[in-house]
């Protein structure tokens, strides 16, 4: 940052810590007010700027979000990352717990949507970003070599079907056996390159972001203006019906239906599994969720006011 002048700059997912922290996570998570959070704010009022970066933010203790934040002189945002990779050399859902929510960002420059890495994938996030108002979304990202051919299919494909700029910032060099391929890139809404950073080097892109070229975007490809909200319904009631889900998921939504009826909810306590809050948090879109293993399903409500306890039978 001591280099080009901007408006916004870009870091990769997990760029305070490294990405393969592993237990080491619960340690090295700060809370929503932590110290790193604070000296990047007063760097954002330094340059009068806006920072988007990766960390592991703790909301409790044992609870950590794989998180993006926004940080702007006046103001802190927070993405929770929600499709968090299990699989191949990933491993995130051993150590963080996904998030459930699409917000988007007001900044003096444009909306923004941010997701992170694996969220790509799923075309239904930066749709529902766009939905709301994002005329940018930023993806942060630690991909590994083996993932670039996927990211740079996927990143135009997701511009022009929502007709946003999509931004890019990749993490760069090895990490306990994984090589990042750098390559930060941005396309406009037409999935027409803006620029690209060098691979396998550090390396920046300094480009400009001109908002005004949406209007004629979504005017020659309204897709935003023809999606139908009720083909989600029905993509929604598939998912929801289809034998994807086991039974310990299936209890979840039930128990997670049972809470919606009892009271408001803030935070849940889940004696049971994974699973079981995987299904509660279906229904329930509650990210305080804290999952103490049992035999017995139920759950512990805690609302503005009161706690209660919620049983399947």
């Amino acid at each position: 940052m001591t280099g080009e002048e901007a408006d916004l700059y870009v870091f990769g997912e997990m760029s305070l810590t490294g990405y393969v922290c592993r237990e080491e996570i619960f340690s090295l998570a700060e809370p929503e007010d932590g110290e790193s959070l604070q000296k990047m704010q007063e760097l954002a009022k330094e340059k009068e700027c806006a920072i988007i970066f990766g960390m592991p933010l703790e909301q409790r203790k044992g609870i950590v979000y794989n998180a993006a934040v926004l940080v702007q002189p006046d103001t802190v945002d927070i993405y929770h990352k929600n499709f968090l990779a299990n699989f191949g050399p990933f491993e995130e859902r051993f150590f963080f717990t996904p998030g459930n929510s699409m917000p988007i960002f007001h900044t003096p420059h444009g909306t923004i949507g941010l997701c992170i890495c694996y969220d790509l994938f799923f075309p239904e996030l930066v749709k529902g970003m766009a939905l709301k108002g994002a005329d940018l979304v930023v993806c942060i990202s630690a991909s590994p070599s083996v993932t670039r051919v996927y990211f740079e299919q996927v990143l135009p494909a997701r511009a022009i079907e929502n007709t946003v700029f999509m931004s890019y910032a990749n993490l760069v060099g090895e990490q306990q056996g994984l090589t990042f391929w750098g390559g930060c890139q941005s396309y406009t809404p037409k999935g027409e390159l803006i620029a690209k950073a060098a691979y396998f080097k550090e390396d920046t892109i300094t480009h400009d972001i001109d908002f005004s070229i949406l209007e004629e975007a979504r005017i020659g490809r309204p897709t935003l203006r023809d999606t139908r909200e009720e083909m989600f319904l029905d993509v929604y009631h598939s998912a929801k019906n289809r034998e994807v889900f086991n039974e310990r998921v299936k209890a979840g939504m039930e128990l997670g239906r049972k809470i919606m009826d009892a009271m408001p909810v803030k935070e849940i306590t889940v004696y049971g599994n994974e699973d079981v809050a995987f299904g509660i948090r279906l229904v329930c879109h509650c990210e305080k969720i804290e999952v103490i293993p049992s035999d017995k399903i139920w759950a512990v409500v805690k609302g503005e006011t009161e706690e209660r306890e919620v049983r399947l039978n």
